[in-house]
């Protein structure tokens, strides 16, 4: 598990192609203080396990699934990247609770100033739009940020010049694309409340909790 919180800007510093895999070779400093051949490190967001190591860089293998789910294939050799160690017990959770597992990538559309703020404007698809609320949570390339405003087809979020300047966002550009995360506590929500309907044809959980109930109790 991750927060969302980049310890470090690392660096593509070489990328192995085979047919559908990806190996990659990241330059980083801090975040190699205590890492190890087989711990998790969240590259861009995603939960990738490292293979090998080295005093300046570490390699990370990148599966099929996980090549063809996020904007990893899109990455080029300098490219800057986020990284993140996982969450250890006791760590204080500054961000929000981020698993690493990419739900599908996002359009960046807009870039523009709100005084000192950078904000962002990301267009992405109905399965994943569906998950992101105005003031909800969610991480872009691994960054957990609060989501400003949000449509059918896209979304708003505001950073500060700290987080703009330390990430890799900072690189990007109109057109590009990033990795995104929803909240996890929605999808399982969501799985709650489609379980079966009643007579009225609303979901309903096994517990008798429905759309309707959590209206009713000024929860929707």
């Amino acid at each position: 598990m991750f927060t969302g919180l980049v310890e470090e800007c690392g660096r593509i510093k070489k990328i192995t192609a085979t047919a559908r895999s990806v190996r990659l070779t990241v330059e980083a400093k801090k975040i190699l203080d205590d890492v190890k051949i087989g711990d998790s490190i969240a590259v861009n967001g995603a939960c990738l396990t490292v293979v090998d190591q080295g005093d300046s860089f570490f390699v990370a293998d990148v599966m099929p699934e996980t090549v063809k789910q996020t904007g990893l294939k899109e990455l080029q050799t300098g490219a800057a990247v986020n990284l993140e160690r996982t969450l250890r017990i006791g760590d204080r959770l500054g961000g929000h609770i981020v698993s690493g597992h990419v739900d599908g990538i996002g359009k960046i559309t807009g870039i523009s100033k709100d005084d000192i703020a950078v904000l962002l404007t990301i267009e992405s698809t109905p399965d994943v739009m569906k998950y992101i609320v105005r003031k909800g949570s969610i991480a872009i390339d691994g960054i957990s940020l609060t989501v400003v405003s949000c449509t059918e087809k896209a979304f708003c979020v505001s950073l500060i010049p700290h987080t703009y300047a330390v990430t890799a966002l900072a690189e990007k550009k109109r057109g590009s694309f990033v990795n995104l995360e929803t909240d996890i506590l929605g999808r399982y929500i969501e799985k709650l409340l489609h379980c079966s309907a009643n007579q009225e044809g609303q979901p309903v959980s096994p517990s008798g909790i429905s759309a309707g109930f959590l209206g009713e109790h000024g929860f929707l």
